[in-house]
């Protein structure tokens, strides 16, 4: 059991890291404008930019940072794909109304847990290895260093409308989006979709989630 935690706190802090952080890649060349890589890439010197910014670190600019992360990384992830792959069976399970009020939810659970933590950034990199594509769906693998250390990072990314997004990223071979279908499924299995929602909108309204 404690490794059990080790590795699961382990994942959360370098999950925390990816998309706080978002992509600061390194050795990525001879890439085309469809390369999923380039599409991660695109957001790099924004990113950093604000990370960066010492006016915007003030605390009185930190929401403002964190707004500007936000905005960019909104582009890149496509939280309803990642919302119809946590709940899994259960999404088709609810009217479209549920199904917005879940991705609101589950969309402000994740920038509460992770992209609110932009100040755990120190100048971590992500190096890229390869992307490998299958149809409409592409892995772009990674290795984030800290510390150097390098944990191997994988990002899933999906074509809608001839771009990518992103639908879920693995850290250790361990899924995000696998992580948070566990936590629900549990609790759909003690309570109703009601339940779940109330829940989602407590952790939500604190601005933090364990």
């Amino acid at each position: 059991m404690k490794n059990s935690n080790s590795r699961y706190l382990k994942f959360f802090a370098v999950i925390t890291l990816v998309i706080s952080v978002f992509f600061v890649c390194q050795g990525v060349s001879s890439a085309t404008a469809t390369d999923p890589v380039v599409f991660i890439k695109d957001a790099v010197d924004e990113i950093i930019s604000i990370l960066q910014d010492e006016k915007l670190a003030v605390p009185t600019r930190k929401a403002e940072r964190k707004k500007r992360v936000v905005v960019i990384v909104e582009k890149k992830f496509d939280f309803r794909e990642m919302s119809m792959r946590a709940l899994a069976k259960h999404w088709q399970e609810r009217t479209p109304e549920e199904q917005d009020r879940f991705v609101f939810l589950f969309k402000a659970l994740l920038e509460n847990t992770y992209i609110a933590k932009i100040e755990t950034y120190s100048g971590e990199k992500v190096v890229f290895k390869k992307a490998a594509l299958q149809g409409d769906k592409a892995i772009v693998y990674s290795d984030l260093i800290r510390k150097n250390v390098e944990t191997p990072v994988n990002y899933k990314l999906k074509s809608n409308d001839d771009r990518w997004m992103v639908y879920d990223v693995e850290v250790e071979g361990v899924s995000l989006v696998n992580n948070y279908r566990t936590q629900f499924a549990s609790i759909l299995g003690k309570e109703n979709f009601a339940g779940l929602i109330a829940k989602l909108e407590e952790k939500v309204s604190k601005g933090a989630v364990e």
